[in-house]
Formats: C-alpha cells, sequence, structure tokens
C-alpha cells in the first residue's frame, strides 16, 4: 500500500517507470515462485520415486533364485586308500575331506584334488572297520568308526587356520576326543553292524546294532581333584527292539532322543533321557505301503527328521506333541524330489536347508521353511557321497566313475518365498500351521519365520480401532464446530484442539504406557460405565434442556449451548468409575478382567488395542478435526441460508446440503487420518505390548509394520535376510500409503464432480 501510495505522488512520467518497474518485478516474482512450485513438486515425486526404487532394490535380492557353477573336477584323491564312507568341506571351502573303509582320512584341496594329508584311524591290527556314521548336524567334524571286534573309535577333524607373512593357511589335524584306544562297547567280540553317535566334551552317546540287538552307552566324564585326566564313567542299557531289521540309526544333539528305521518302513522314536531305561515313545509307518526307506537324516536343529523313500519323495516328521501333551513326531511337509530313489540327503548346518541326491545322479536344493525347491542340476552320473559346505556356498560330489565334481553355490535368502512371507507355515514343534513372526533367538539352529501377515494384521487392528475413536469425536466435533458453535467460542476451541496435534507422539505414547495402561487396567469397569452412562447423560441433560423454561433457555446465546455439557461429562464420568467397584462386585465377582477370562475365555494383557485406540485417537483427532472442520465452514453461505429459507431445519440443512458439499474435503481428512494412524510408530511402540499375535480382541496386543522396522532394524545384520525382509515389510507399507491415498484422490475428485453443482 505504501509503495501504491508513493507511487501516486510521482510526476507522471516518472509514475509510467515506476509502474513498468514493479510490474515487471511482480511478473518475476510470479514466475518465480511458479517454478518454484513446480520444482518443489516434481522434486517430491522424484524423491517419492527414489525411494520406492530403493527399497525395490534392497528387496529384490529376496527372490533371486539360487545358482550352482561347476569350479572343476578331478579323480578321486588317494583312490588306492579305500572306498569312500564320506566327504567333508571346511568352512572356507579351501580344503576337503574323503573317509574311506580302510581307516583313511585324506585331506585334499577342494578346487583340485590335490593331497594335502593323510591320516590312518588308530584300528588295532587284526580289526576291520564294519560301521561308519557322522555325527548330526549339531555334532559336525566328529565322527565314530564301529569295529569287528566290538569296538568303536570316535574322531574329530579340526581346520587350524594361521597367518604367515600375511598370507593365511589352513592346516587340517585329526584328534580323539575319547581317546585313540577303542571303546569297547560290547565285550563278546561282535561286530558293530550300525552305529550312531551324539558327541559333547563332558557326555557322549553311542548306539550300536549288534548280534540282533541295539546296544546304547553312555560316557561321562569325572574329573578326579588327583588326576591330570578325566575318567570315563559308563552307563549300559539294551533296547527292546527288534534289531534285525534296523537300517538307520539316528541320535539327537541333546542325547535324549534316538529314531531307528526299519526296513518296513517305519521309524521307533525311543526316549533316552534316562540312558538306564530307554523308552519307545513312538512306532510309526513314515512311508506308503510298497515303498522303502531309502535315507534317513536330521534338519539343523535335530527337531525334525528328513525320511526319503523309494518312489523320491522326502518328508519332513518333526517332533510336536499330540492331545495327551506326549512329544510324537508329526508329518508336517513333503517334497517330491524325483521319480527315483534318493540316496542321499546332506542338510545345511546353519539354516532349515538340505540337497537331496537320488540313484541317477539328479540333485535337489530345497529349504523346509518355505516349502521349495531352490536349485535343480542333473549330474547324470550315480553319486557315491555328497557334501555341502558349512555356508552351503559349494558342494562336492563323488561320482561312480571315479570323479569328483567341485561347485559354487549362490543361495542367499532361501528362508524366504511368497507362502512363507504371506501364508500359514507349519513351523518345527508347532501343532498345526500358524502365521509368526519371529525374527531371532538366541540358538544357532533357530528357524526363522518372517510372516508379515501378523505385522498387516496387527497395522490395520491399530489404526481401526484408532478411528474407531477417532472419527465420531473429529467429525461430530466439527460438525458442531463449523456450523453451530458461536464465532468467539469456535476462535477459542478450534486452536485448542489444533495445538493437541503439536504434541509429539513420543510423549502420547509414554504416557499411554506409563499411565493409561494400568489406569485402564485397574478402572476397566469404569471404562466401560462411562461408555454407558456417557451417552445416557448427554441425552438426559437434552431433555432437561428442552423442557427448561424458555426464559433459562434463552439466557444463553445461540451456539455456547456445548458449555454447560462440561459439567455434565465431568460428573458423569466421576459417576461411572464411582459406582464400577460394586457394580463389578455384584456382577462380575469382584473383577471384569478375570470374569471376561473366566466366562468368555478373553485374555486381557495391558498393553493392549484398547490403549492404542485411545493414545493414537487422541493423536489422529487434530489432523481429521481441523480439515474436515475448514471444509464444513467453507461450504458457501447461500446454500445454508437458501436451504433454511425454504424451511428446512437445521439438521435437514447439515445433513442434505452441508455435508454433502464437504463431503470431497471430510473425506480427505478421513483419509489423512488413517493415513497417519496406519504410518504411526512411537505409540504403538510404546503402548502395546509389540507383540506380533493375530487377535481381533480389543483386549490383546499387536505389533504393526511401522513399530517392526523401528524394533528390529538396528540389530539387523546388513543385507542379510532379516535386513532385507524389514525393508520388504517397508515396502508393503508404502504400498499401503499409495494405496489408500490413491483410491482417497480418486473419490474426492468423484464426490467433488457430483457435487460441485449444488
Amino acid at each position: 500500500m505504501s509503495e501504491i501510495n508513493n507511487l501516486r505522488n510521482m510526476p507522471g512520467s516518472i509514475q509510467q517507470s515506476a509502474a513498468g518497474y514493479y510490474q515487471r518485478w511482480r511478473l518475476i516474482k510470479d514466475t518465480l515462485a511458479r517454478y518454484g512450485v513446480i520444482i518443489g513438486g516434481l522434486g517430491i515425486l522424484v524423491a517419492i520415486i527414489l525411494i520406492f526404487f530403493y527399497l525395490l532394490y534392497v528387496v529384490y535380492p529376496l527372490f533371486v533364485e539360487a545358482s550352482a557353477t561347476p569350479v572343476s573336477q578331478y579323480a578321486v584323491p588317494e583312490q588306492s586308500l579305500g572306498k569312500t564312507l564320506f566327504l567333508e568341506i571346511e568352512e572356507q571351502n579351501e580344503l576337503a575331506t574323503r573317509f574311506t573303509d580302510n581307516g583313511q582320512v585324506v585331506f585334499f584341496e577342494a578346487a583340485t584334488g590335490k593331497t594335502v594329508l593323510t591320516q590312518a584311524i588308530a584300528v588295532p591290527e587284526g580289526v576291520s572297520i564294519t560301521s561308519f556314521a557322522p555325527g548330526s548336524p549339531a555334532n559336525a567334524g566328529v565322527f565314530i568308526y564301529g569295529l569287528s571286534n566290538g569296538g568303536a573309535v570316535v574322531v574329530k577333524d579340526q581346520y587350524k587356520v594361521t597367518y604367515a607373512n600375511d598370507v593365511r593357511k589352513i592346516r587340517p589335524e585329526l584328534s580323539y576326543p575319547l581317546g585313540e584306544a577303542p571303546l569297547m562297547i560290547v565285550e563278546t567280540g561282535t561286530p558293530l553292524d550300525k552305529v550312531a553317535l551324539k558327541w559333547e566334551d563332558d557326555a557322549t552317546v553311542i548306539a550300536a546294532k549288534t548280534g540282533g540287538k541295539i546296544h546304547l552307552v553312555n560316557f561321562e566324564k569325572e574329573q578326579s581333584l588327583f588326576a591330570e585326566e578325566a575318567a570315563l564313567q559308563r552307563l549300559d542299557a539294551d533296547l527292546d527292539v527288534q534289531a534285525d531289521g534296523i537300517t538307520e540309526m539316528l541320535i539327537d544333539k541333546n542325547g535324549e532322543s534316538l529314531f531307528l528305521a526299519g526296513r518296513d518302513g517305519s521309524i521307533s522314536f525311543f526316549n533316552i533321557a534316562d540312558k538306564s531305561a530307554p523308552v519307545l515313545r513312538q512306532r510309526q509307518n513314515v512311508v506308503e505301503a510298497g515303498l522303502s526307506i531309502t535315507r534317513l537324516a536330521f534338519l539343523n536343529g535335530d527337531l525334525s527328521l528328513m525320511v526319503a523313500d523309494s518312489s523320491g519323495l522326502v518328508a519332513q516328521w518333526s517332533k510336536a506333541k499330540d492331545e495327551l501333551n506326549n512329544v510324537v513326531l508329526k508329518k508336517i511337509r513333503a517334497f517330491k524330489v524325483s521319480d527315483q530313489p534318493v540316496v542321499a540327503i546332506e542338510s545345511e548346518q546353519r539354516r532349515k536347508g538340505f540337497m537331496t541326491f537320488d540313484v541317477s545322479g539328479k540333485m535337489g536344493v530345497f529349504n523346509s521353511t518355505a516349502e521349495r525347491r531352490l536349485l535343480e542340476e542333473n549330474f547324470a552320473v550315480s553319486p557315491v557321497a555328497a557334501a555341502l559346505s558349512p555356508r552351503a556356498n559349494a558342494l562336492l560330489l563323488q561320482s561312480g566313475d571315479g570323479q569328483v565334481r567341485f561347485w559354487r553355490v549362490s543361495n542367499e535368502h532361501p528362508e524366504v518365498s511368497f507362502g512363507s512371507i504371506w501364508g500359514k507355515v507349519w513351523y518345527e514343534s508347532y501343532q498345526k500351521p500358524e502365521y509368526v513372526w519371529q525374527s531371532s533367538s538366541a540358538a544357532n539352529d533357530f528357524e526363522p519365520k518372517y510372516s508379515l501377515t501378523p505385522l498387516v494384521f496387527g497395522t490395520l487392528k491399530a489404526a481401526f480401532y484408532a478411528m474407531l475413536v477417532a472419527m465420531p469425536l473429529s467429525l461430530l466435533g466439527a460438525i458442531y464446530a463449523a456450523y453451530f458453535m458461536a464465532p468467539a467460542m469456535r476462535q477459542a476451541v478450534k486452536p485448542t484442539i489444533e495445538l493437541m496435534g503439536a504434541l509429539p507422539s513420543v510423549i502420547l505414547g509414554f504416557l499411554a504406557g506409563l499411565w493409561l495402561a494400568p489406569f485402564v487396567e485397574k478402572h476397566l469397569a469404569g471404562i466401560f460405565s462411562m461408555l454407558i452412562l456417557l451417552p445416557i447423560g448427554v441425552l438426559l441433560f437434552a431433555l432437561f434442556w428442552q423442557l427448561a423454561p424458555k426464559a433459562i433457555r434463552h439466557k444463553i446465546p445461540d451456539g455456547w449451548e456445548a458449555a454447560l455439557l462440561i459439567p455434565v461429562l465431568l460428573f458423569t464420568g466421576w459417576f461411572a468409575f464411582w459406582i464400577s467397584v460394586p457394580l463389578e462386585s455384584a456382577l462380575f465377582g469382584g473383577s471384569l478382567r478375570e470374569w471376561f477370562s473366566r466366562e468368555l475365555g478373553i485374555g486381557y494383557d495391558q498393553r493392549n488395542a484398547l490403549i492404542v485406540g485411545v493414545a493414537m485417537g487422541f493423536a489422529v483427532v487434530p489432523t481429521i478435526f481441523s480439515i474436515a472442520e475448514d471444509a464444513i465452514f467453507s461450504v458457501p453461505k447461500h446454500l445454508t441460508v437458501g436451504s433454511l429459507a425454504l424451511g428446512a431445519t437445521p439438521w435437514q440443512t447439515v445433513t442434505k446440503v452441508v455435508l454433502l458439499t464437504a463431503s470431497p474435503g471430510i473425506f480427505s481428512a478421513v483419509m489423512i487420518g488413517l493415513g497417519r494412524a496406519i504410518g504411526e510408530t512411537m505409540i504403538v511402540l510404546m503402548a502395546t505390548g509389540n507383540t506380533p499375535v493375530m487377535d481381533f480382541s480389543v483386549f490383546q496386543g499387536l505389533r504393526t509394520l511401522a513399530a517392526n522396522i523401528a524394533v528390529e532394524m538396528p540389530e539387523a545384520e546388513v543385507d542379510s535376510t532379516h535386513y532385507r525382509v524389514l525393508f520388504l515389510a517397508a515396502l508393503v507399507l508404502f504400498m499401503f500409503t499409495f494405496i489408500f491415498n490413491t483410491l482417497a484422490e480418486v473419490i474426492r475428485q468423484r464426490l467433488r464432480e457430483k457435487y460441485s453443482s449444488l
């Protein structure tokens, strides 16, 4: 204004020059503003697109197929030292080991076959090797030889890493954990036809099939104060089972379970926790009639047996509890590996995966949790022995033609599949398939559970209860404030509610978790009483106000009636909490929470969806209220005045004219509030038990996608499966908000076109 006044006081020519200057400057500012808005908008779009593609970049490797690449092929090292019983690769994939039937151990370079070291097992003269068995995946590197004189030798290979002149060198060696002298399993001198081993530093369990019996021996080390070496204490037991038909034996890593496979296709499951009195828990036929068990192996963790049969099927039988709470074997899944008998199963040492070979040399790599075949190769040669490296990134195959093949394997994220992320999975030791998120454990043989379904469910559940609280309060409050409330009162109420939106969500979460949750738990009956009595109290006051004399009613200016409700609401709330104690004693046996559990079977967690609904609803109310109130208040006055002039009541005008005209803005307010509820992190993180359960009960906890990312991302190893699945959760959350916002914009535009003619 001062510039215009100064311009008017100037001479004419100067006025024209100044006017041109100001006009040009205004055009420049308009152009800068226009291009600034365009650049800013395009920048936001580019940022969103870059975020989307970065999420895809991190998530994409989860769905890359596994691959295998041949590295080398060579003749069996030291073939003259005997037939191969077992192959093994060390962790760095540099050295491999071949165990022979003559008691020779050959260490050689995995890539070239060059012999590094040969050692002979300490077998007494005149005694031959009659059986051999490796330990379970948990006892990798430990082996047992059964001898013809009834003895057994336990050996352990080791790979010691040294650095000379900054060059890494791996030196192999053999050790005898229980001594070089054979342990006499049976004193009769009967050969050990089958052996199985569970080894630990302080306790070793050996099962042996000999003379038509299954003999169980437990060795425990006891250290004496006066002896340098620990003495072995021995405990023997015979199993009450017919041993003639036994073809495979396995002992789990805890030394508490023994599994015997028979020629008839059955598995006998023994509890050997008490080594002096083994108990048969279960005898189960695990293959169809007419088929036989061709291979038996533990999956990593020793909770599951992988049973291969002569039809080319590999079934997973896992320990679980039955209806009587007894631990039994249950078939949880099966893999059709081949149309020919499977002759080899090699389990991964660190994941729930395994490798199979059939008689024709067809190789398959599978993951049990993901329930999918990851890799398939046909070597077209009959396998003699096969080995999978500890990191499952290399394999060795010795074939019947006297050749060893060394392959590199790329299989980074086998646990992930569409089924394991979104479907029910039957995990080990579970009674049935379930949706589970459990990404870590203290045990190395843990089965990761990466189901995003409970997280998505928790996200929608939290948003539902938050909107259930926020929508009625905010929308009805917006209608009243914009249309019925006095202007002076509106000028005080609206800024106050909008100021609530400035409260940090971490403060709301802190108050909800440490104050609101214990308060609601203690006064649960009062909360429900208040939900019932507040509407009744408001209606009774409204009836009283309608029946009050006009002289009293006219003393209150129009639009200020809501102020009279404040003491009514306070009194009704106080009365609800006061009456809740005698109500609980009279109707619910003294505790409403215990009554829910006892009579309805509904559990109660202190931090639950009710707390989230109240706290997050409180956070969402300012957003919805502010946008909806602006939309309603912006409805042109000629529409409302015209409706009233035609005889419509104020409520008819609101429902038939105002809300319809303001519906695009109201819908936008609701969708923006929903987006805030879906993406909220700190409130749900602090106000819930953060448990990923799928229970719609308002008294149970939950875990949302955003809270899960905040909790677990700092602990996730970069580029691990866990790390990438968290990014997948972020991508799902991104898509949620994108889809909701897109739908909201489409619906808002249609509402605007439909009611713009009013």
